[in-house]
């Protein structure tokens, strides 16, 4: 289970976040809804012990991320795929982490093949593609077996099979009763993944409830970035009517009139004596071009 507390985070005058209260329960999927820039990532970092909140609290199975004794074996996570050493393969990386929690050789091998990724395990990360890294820190987050799982926009760079794997995925992982939360900015996935919604909007929550009932409901919740208009587009909930354009009557105005054309000089060639010669009309008797000499 993961609980907020008055989460809030600042950076100078600039809050981030400010007052997140929610709970995550599990067996369910939990979907962290909102646009980008609206606060998501910052407030799994605070969750993770990464950002330190600056105001409120967070609890993870009862005990803040930082007291944990081998966090692997109990959250695993997903923030930044690419953020590996770009030299080693896949097995070694994966390897590597296990070596710090006791984990066997045989649960590296087991992640692997769950990600889809047997063919490219020995394949230096450097030459992984984004949905690729995308499976490898999902992974690296299911690595240690974990009750609760969190990932952040876990659907980035995966093509349309990588994205039916997620969700397959992350409602198995909820039916073994683990507490999952993935956040996400696309409304249609969550409503095809999610069992529960928190939405959140310019840094506060915005909607808290099962998807039906958020997904019906967030109409007129203001669900847009920190800074409207600025740079990024602003989400539209679901009923809400596409702004009308109002355009000017179309005037009709007739073609241009173009100048009449004018007659094409004849152009004039030296004579057999040096003498300029100008090509006239032709002659209807002769049925010739006859020079006048000049």
């Amino acid at each position: 289970m993961i609980k907020a507390y008055g989460l809030t985070k600042r950076y100078g005058d600039r809050t981030v976040v400010q007052d997140l209260d929610f709970t995550v329960l599990p067996g369910t999927v939990t979907g962290f809804l909102g646009p980008n820039g609206a606060g998501k990532s910052t407030t799994m970092r605070m969750l993770l012990g990464l950002d330190t909140p600056t105001r409120g609290r967070s609890t993870i199975g009862g005990s803040s991320y930082a007291t944990h004794g081998a966090p692997l074996t109990q959250v695993g996570t997903l923030l930044e795929a690419r953020s590996v050493h770009p030299g080693r393969s896949a097995r070694n990386h994966l390897l590597a982490l296990a070596h710090t929690h006791g984990i066997p050789r045989s649960r590296v091998e087991e992640v692997i093949a769950l990600a889809g990724l047997t063919g490219a395990a020995d394949r230096r990360i450097k030459g992984f593609s984004l949905g690729m890294g995308q499976r490898l820190g999902i992974a690296a987050a299911l690595l240690g077996d974990p009750a609760t799982v969190i990932l952040d926009e876990p659907v980035n760079g995966l093509g349309p099979e990588g994205v039916l794997w997620i969700r397959t995925l992350l409602r198995s992982l909820a039916a073994e009763g683990r507490t999952v939360l993935v956040s996400s900015h696309l409304m249609t996935e969550m409503a095809l993944t999610a069992d529960h919604l928190i939405v959140i909007g310019r840094g506060r929550a915005r909607h808290h409830a099962p998807r039906t009932h958020a997904t019906d409901g967030l109409v007129g919740k203001g669900l847009h970035g920190p800074h409207p208009g600025r740079g990024r587009p602003q989400v539209p909930a679901p009923g809400d009517r596409e702004p009308t354009r109002h355009h000017r009557p179309t005037r009709h105005r007739p073609p241009k009139r173009l100048p009449p054309a004018r007659a094409r000089t004849p152009p004039r060639s030296p004579g057999p004596s040096g003498a300029v010669w100008t090509a006239s009309a032709p002659s209807t008797a002769a049925g010739h071009w006859p020079g006048t000499r000049q």
